[in-house]
This record gives structure tokens, sequence and C-alpha cells, in this order.
């Protein structure tokens, strides 16, 4: 473990979302003369005594001038862009720029693994936590699911292992970052409003494996042109998963079985229809998370009982309940178009949808079209409701009903809905012009269900008159 804000490195962390609020407390505790700075004022802070106790001074409203300041050092908060003047004045002045990821690397004995890409993270990165769980090797579990890593990861010991679900946001501000195995999901269109282009988020994807060498391993998918190709820049062990195709170095899928195919040979590790999460995507997910686990050396058998006994992830095609045959389903973590239209496909009967919410710059003409095909009726709400509307209406979609609050959605969904249907909440966008998040998203769309529940129990039970 290093150590290098020991001496009282006078240190900036940009952000005072969870990821900084850990970074500073942990710097603090380090050693580092840190302040923490927001655009917001911060004298609602979670933790504030405590921040102030441990020394870290907190800047609301704005940001500090590095070269004032004397700092040495800018921790950037993932959901900040490297785009604020604290980033391009350490640029200038050619001051270290990190972020929480890459502290919680410098100071782990545990190794790392790394899951990243556009959708499926949390699912895999919690699936690969159980079977690591399942084979005694006492993960901890974290990163942009939702748990901040650099807390946890100097507490562990060489033989734990730290799983981490890692958002390009993260890796932007990684140098030493290695992981003994990484996993590329998927690359389609996201954030293309921070990150510009295909080309360059892709390139940001690819340091998840930038410093492997040939004792480590890389997962990738190969029914993704934009990952496949990957694989010639890895240094390391490279296995492959499809759904598609028949792989010689990884797992595929066969005859209603995940095979998994190595030095040892090809073997069947668990039936399809025996897994609990649903849908082609889960089925990929499930995939990756086979080729990962057994290539680490985990016996095939104890990775096919830790996945057929996997539950779904809160948030992610989450089911809610049913209220009058009609099923309830929690997509909040959908929050681009192919996380949307893999949530649409996974269903044989009528969707009605509920989508909206902040664009990131997305394009939606591909999930109007499968929703032309799929969709019975659509619901919409949010900022980037009349974008969405229009790319609907110029595909042809017809059912769709405006509303101007969340707390709509629900009502005009039933409304809609028979008996056999699915309210799908799968968003295709961010959440965070309504909420500051896509988990308080996702609970408030359960609360509302819930309420449906109960108001329709209440008609029914009411006498009358």
């Amino acid at each position: 473990m290093t150590n290098r804000w020991q001496d009282g490195r006078k240190t900036l962390v940009v952000g005072a979302g969870k990821s900084g609020i850990a970074a500073a407390r942990t710097l603090a505790r380090l050693g580092a003369a840190v302040t923490l700075c927001d655009t917001k004022t911060l004298e609602d802070l979670p933790f504030r005594k405590e921040l102030e106790a441990a020394g870290v001074v907190l800047h609301g409203g704005g940001y500090p001038s590095l070269r004032e300041g004397g700092f040495r050092e800018v921790v950037m908060s993932p959901g900040v862009p490297l785009t604020v003047p604290p980033a391009r004045e350490a640029q200038e002045q050619g001051l270290a720029i990190t972020g929480e990821l890459e502290i919680a690397y410098c100071l782990s004995l545990a190794p790392f693994i790394a899951i990243t890409g556009t959708n499926g993270k949390t699912t895999t990165t919690s699936l690969v936590g159980a079977i690591l769980k399942a084979a005694g090797r006492n993960p901890f579990v974290g990163g942009n699911i939702g748990q901040p890593l650099v807390e946890e990861a100097q507490r562990l010991t060489a033989d734990r292992w730290v799983v981490a679900e890692v958002s390009s946001f993260q890796l932007e501000t990684t140098d030493q970052f290695h992981p003994r195995a990484s996993l590329i999901l998927n690359i389609t269109p996201d954030h293309l409003d921070r990150h510009g282009d295909m080309e360059n988020y892709r390139a940001i994807k690819a340091r998840i494996f930038r410093n492997q060498g040939s004792e480590d391993i890389t997962v990738l998918n190969y029914d993704d042109p934009l990952v496949r190709t990957l694989a010639a820049d890895c240094r390391s062990r490279v296995l492959f998963f499809s759904r598609l195709q028949k792989m010689e170095h990884g797992a595929y899928v066969d005859g209603g079985m995940i095979r998994f195919a190595g030095p040892e040979g090809d073997m069947a590790v668990a039936a399809v229809d025996r897994l609990q999460i649903k849908g082609a995507h889960n089925v990929e997910n499930a995939l990756a998370a086979c080729a990962l686990t057994v290539g680490l050396g985990i016996a095939p058998a104890v990775v096919a009982q830790a996945m057929i006994d996997f539950q779904p992830v809160e948030h992610r095609m989450e089911p809610v309940g049913t209220v009058e045959g009609v099923a309830y389903v929690n997509d909040s973590k959908g929050t681009n178009p192919d996380a949307s239209i893999k949530a649409i496909e996974s269903y044989d009967r009528p969707v009605i949808l509920i989508a909206g919410g902040k664009n990131k710059g997305s394009d939606f003409s591909e999930l109007a079209e499968i929703i032309k095909k799929r969709v019975k009726a659509v619901v919409l709400v949010g900022q980037a409701a009349p974008v969405l509307e229009a790319a609907l209406r110029k595909a042809g979609v017809e059912a769709i009903k405006l509303v101007d609050t969340f707390d709509a959605t629900v009502l005009e969904a039933a409304q809609m809905a028979e008996p056999g249907d699915v309210v799908l909440l799968s968003p295709a966008c961010a959440s965070l012009d309504m909420f500051p998040n896509y988990e308080v998203r996702g609970q408030v769309f359960k609360d509302l269900v819930r309420q449906l529940a109960r108001d329709r129990r209440a008609e029914k039970d009411r006498p009358p008159c």
C-alpha cells in the first residue's frame, strides 16, 4: 500500500457526492490537507461535522483557485466532467488528476476484478461477486454499483478480492489502475454529451485493461464488434463470451446450455432456463460472469449453482408486483436507449413503457422502431419527453401519453393496461432532471405501484352505496 498523502499533500476533491465525500474522508485520514468543493452550497452536506473534525476544508458555491490554494493534486468525482475549471487548471499546471477508483487501487492489497460496459454492469458485477462468495473468496463488491471503494479497499487483505463496477467516468482518471481480471460487456452509444463521440468513448472503456499483462485476464464480448476488436490491443490472456457463436476460448451457448471452453476442454456449466435473471441480455451477463470466474479457476459446478441461485438486482428488470393482472417491472437502471431496447425485447406480451428523463445526447430512432413493433403504449415524462415524442411520432407510434410529473406515470400506464400486460419503467434516459439518481427514481416507481395496489384493493373492499 502506497501513501503519497502522508506528508500533508494539499489535495482538492471536486464534487461532494458519495464518491467525493469518501475520497475526502479517506485522504484526510491518510494525512493529506484536503479541500472538498462543489458548485452547490455545502451547509447541509452529509457527514459535514465529521469531515470538518477530520480537517477537511469545505468550499461550496464554486471552485477555489489551484494556484492560490497551493494544491498539488486534484481528485475528480466521477460525475464531474474534466472540463470544469479545476481540471483545466490542473492540466495547464501539470498537476496530477486522479479519481476515487485510482486511489482505491493504490491503497488496496487485494486484487481487483473490474467490470465495465454500457449496459449490464450492475447485474454482472453482482453475479461475479455472488460466484466468488460461493467459492469462498470473500469478495468486496462496490464501485459504480453504489458503494465507493476507497474506504473499504485499504482495509482488505491480500487474500480478499475487490469486484468493482467501473464506469467510463471513473476510467477517465485512472493511471496505474491494474485489475487482475477485466471485463467489457458491450459498447453502445451513451454519455456522448460528455465523451464527444464513440471513438473516444471506446478508448476510455479500453483503459480498463491497458496496464494488464500476460498473467492477467481480459473478458470481451465477441458479439459486439466494438468490443471484440479490442482483443488486438490486449497484452493479457483474452477470453470471449458469445450468445451467438461457439467459442474456442471462453463461454458460449449451445443447445440451451452455457458452456466454457478452455485448456481443460469444453464443458457444460448451467442450463439457460434455470437462470432466474431473464432475457437475452441477462444470458450475455451470465456468459460474461462464467467466462471470467471459470477463467480465474473457480470450479464450474460452483459457478453453475451460484448463477442458478442468483436473483435479479434492484432497479434492473426487477419485478415489483402484479395489480389486477398487470405486471409492473422496475428497470430504472435502463438509462440509455440500448438498455431499454433489451428490456422491451425480454417480453413476449404487450408492454406499456414508461420512459423519459434527462437526455445524455442519445439518438432515440432505433428505440422508436422497436417501440413501434413491440410496445402497446408509451407514457413519457421529464426533460427528454419532447425529443422522445418526436422520434416516436416519426416512427409512426401513436399511442403516446405525456405527463407533467413522475407521480402521474404509473396511474396513466395502469389506465392503458389490461390483464396480461407489462408496465415497464425503462426510461432510456438519466434521472437527473427529477431525481438525484436512478435508485431514487426506481424506489419512487415501486412506491407508486404499491400505492396503486392499495388503492385498487380499497376500491374493491368499499361497500356499495
